[in-house]
């Protein structure tokens, strides 16, 4: 065969494979197209793909991408698993159990770090929300004059350090730092002044029902709960701590990746078709509660999930609003982007508290678990997902301090409150 011929032959298996990746509108991008060259298809290495989820409001995509089919859409089926707390999402996902899971974003760089687990290289494919998450206090603690931050901290201010004991759900986890962070603008150490323990979402009003705490930190919709049951209020919202902030992740193992790149995309893809399906319309959130709702999911009444779905807030001592920062799993893409500030906002949190004994490289990090070039890959194979053409953002938090990931070392040790 002439070199010419050879070339021609070359030009036109590029324009085939291409074209078959243009089918719906969807492109491969370059480095898909070399994994293509590389293997010779782009099918997915796992057709079943097992994914771990908590029953909170936030595993909504995982869930959607299953109920609603764009799972079978990209090549794979996707078995979700529900899993007892976040101890056992991490040893499930260490062990191989599960492929990937709806995981807290400060667990999933606490297991990249050591941290509150055994050291494994993870990897986030893509954030699944912002916003939505809330600090609850006892009724009790209402009735003894406390309804916001000012008069937690006289409280806690004027009893022996450890009076009070408040809980979150994992020790690098999102919500451990959200509640760490609030308690810290009053000046309250959340090392010293209060108690701090581990307990699973659902297990939060429960405990709380019957003393073990005063405060928690969780997901919804254990914080609506609380205020059904007549147990607690919200001092708080996530969001107010940091509007538009990432929660959860989808998680995985560097390993998982490299072996099943494939499969990752697809995944990916799948989670982020379903994300953007349910922010569409509030007749898709709607029926998103209905589902989630059910026994196989999160197994409580629709009417504690539906209101903060929306975005329609009351705190349970007489404050309702509309929330301008509720929950969101797409946004035109900007939740889905796994931004590298985001990772690395918290490993200033974790320095900050004494979990990270040493600087880390921030940014490195933060590049290696943030699978930037697998979410394009999946984002070309849906279409019409925006990109944004800086991979840092910026905001600004409760204390006034912004966060743009610029100076990350400098951030962490910033803080007069710290370990």
């Amino acid at each position: 065969m002439s070199d010419n011929s050879t070339i021609k032959n070359q030009i036109n298996r590029r324009q085939f494979l291409l074209g078959s990746a243009a089918l719906g509108g969807s492109y491969l991008l370059p480095g898909l197209m070399n994994s293509v060259w590389a293997a010779g298809s782009d099918a997915p290495e796992k057709k079943e793909v097992r994914v771990g989820f908590i029953p909170l409001t936030d595993c909504a995509s995982v869930v959607m991408a299953a109920v609603k089919g764009f799972d079978k859409k990209h090549g794979i089926s996707l078995v979700p698993s529900k899993e007892a707390s976040w101890a056992a999402v991490r040893d499930k996902l260490l062990s191989g159990e599960l492929d990937a899971s709806h995981i807290l974003y400060g667990q999933l760089y606490g297991l990249q770090m050591g941290l509150a687990g055994p050291q494994s290289n993870m990897a986030c494919l893509m954030t699944l929300n912002q916003n939505g998450q809330a600090i609850t206090l006892a009724n009790a603690l209402h009735d003894a004059g406390v309804s916001d931050l000012a008069g937690l901290q006289k409280k806690v201010a004027a009893n022996p350090a450890g009076t009070y004991t408040f809980a979150q759900t994992f020790p690098t986890g999102t919500h451990a730092m959200w509640l760490n962070y609030w308690l810290a603008s009053a000046g309250i150490n959340p090392l010293t002044d209060i108690r701090s323990v581990v307990v699973p979402p659902p297990q939060m009003v429960m405990n709380m029902k019957i003393g073990n705490m005063v405060g928690y930190c969780v997901g919804e919709p254990w914080n609506q709960r609380a205020i059904s049951d007549n147990i607690g209020f919200t001092a708080a919202t996530s969001q107010q701590i940091w509007p538009d902030h990432p929660e959860k992740v989808l998680g995985t193992r560097e390993a998982w990746v490299n072996s099943n790149p494939n499969t990752a995309r697809a995944l990916t893809a799948a989670v982020l078709e379903a994300a953007r399906w349910i922010d569409a319309s509030e007749a898709n959130r709607r029926e998103t509660v209905q589902v989630i709702a059910g026994r196989a999911w999160i197994n409580t009444k629709e009417e504690t999930i539906v209101g903060r779905m929306l975005g329609q807030y009351q705190n349970g001592i007489g404050q309702s609003w509309q929330d301008d920062h509720a929950m969101r799993f797409f946004h035109d893409g900007e939740v889905s982007f796994p931004w590298l500030s985001d990772g690395m906002w918290f490993m200033t949190q974790h320095k900050r508290w004494g979990l990270l004994k040493q600087e880390p490289d921030y940014l490195a990090v933060a590049r290696q678990v943030n699978r930037i070039d697998i979410y394009k890959q999946a984002a070309t194979q849906v279409g019409n997902i925006a990109i944004p053409d800086s991979e840092m953002r910026s905001s600004v938090l409760i204390d006034g301090k912004r966060w743009d990931g610029s100076n990350p070392a400098a951030y962490a040790n910033s803080f007069s409150v710290k370990q």
